[in-house]
């Protein structure tokens, strides 16, 4: 059957090849044959790829408002916040450099806006606004040089392998810190939650849509690490912060 023979109108036509690009949208769309076992891969994995896109637009925005509201961000990790920002922006440039789909990475994007919002911050209410504003410039310049083409490919290789010890490290100290303050701080529950089954999500669509093995242990390990944090949120959920949190909340 000829595509020429859908009534599928032209403009949604486009956007549905989004989520069922070549064969797969003649094949679901055209022949109506659901039942097409690669191409309900790809679906599926498109499906999740744009809704995890969808949804990292918002993921962080509780986090911003709940350190806005208490114009503080306590038990908030500046350092695991930065480990996070690095493989964030790894995520993002390592994906582009390889020409992967945008389904595939297109959330770190807005992950790094977000996450760079919060460092900042978490350093502005620190009464540190000047470092705060040198961190933001010097993170803008080295992503800009990240995703020009003046970057080697080698070194997004690095970075991209690398990343998997730097998820590890940001999530690790932000579970200690969690620890040590005996309570969950200013993290927001809905965050936490949301990065963990995003995470868990991404397993999926990198396997279906890049096959880099870099990408999935990646994400593997970033859904362990977010696994224990959200217990932590659980753990902690009706306790009080440490005596030492309290005196530096009164100082």
């Amino acid at each position: 059957m000829s595509t020429n023979s859908t009534i599928i109108p032209s403009f949604l036509a486009t956007w549905l090849k989004l989520i069922a690009p070549g064969e797969c949208y003649e094949e679901f769309f055209i022949k109506l044959n659901f039942l097409h076992v690669l191409c309900a891969k790809i679906l599926i994995s498109k499906c999740l790829g744009y809704a995890i896109i969808c949804g990292s637009c918002i993921v962080k925005v509780p986090q911003l408002i709940k350190i806005l509201k208490a114009k503080s961000g306590e038990g908030i990790s500046l350092p695991s916040v930065t480990f996070e920002l690095v493989a964030i922006s790894a995520t993002w440039a390592y994906g582009k450099g390889h020409n992967f789909p945008f389904s595939s990475y297109g959330e770190s994007i807005f992950l790094a806006i977000q996450t760079s919002i919060i460092a900042f911050l978490v350093l502005a209410f620190s009464n540190q606004l000047t470092k705060g504003l040198v961190y933001v410039a010097v993170y803008a310049g080295t992503l800009a040089f990240l995703l020009s083409p003046s970057a080697p490919m080698s070194l997004l290789v690095v970075l991209q392998g690398a990343n998997i010890v730097l998820v590890s490290f940001s999530k690790m100290i932000q579970a200690v810190s969690n620890y040590n303050n005996g309570s969950t701080g200013q993290l927001s529950v809905i965050t936490v939650y949301l990065l963990f089954l995003g995470s868990i999500a991404r397993i999926f669509t990198s396997v279906q849509e890049t096959g880099d093995m870099f990408v999935v242990i990646t994400y593997c390990v970033a859904t362990l690490f977010n696994g224990v944090i959200a217990a932590q949120m659980i753990y902690y959920w009706n306790t009080t912060p440490s005596p030492q949190e309290q005196s530096k909340k009164s100082s």
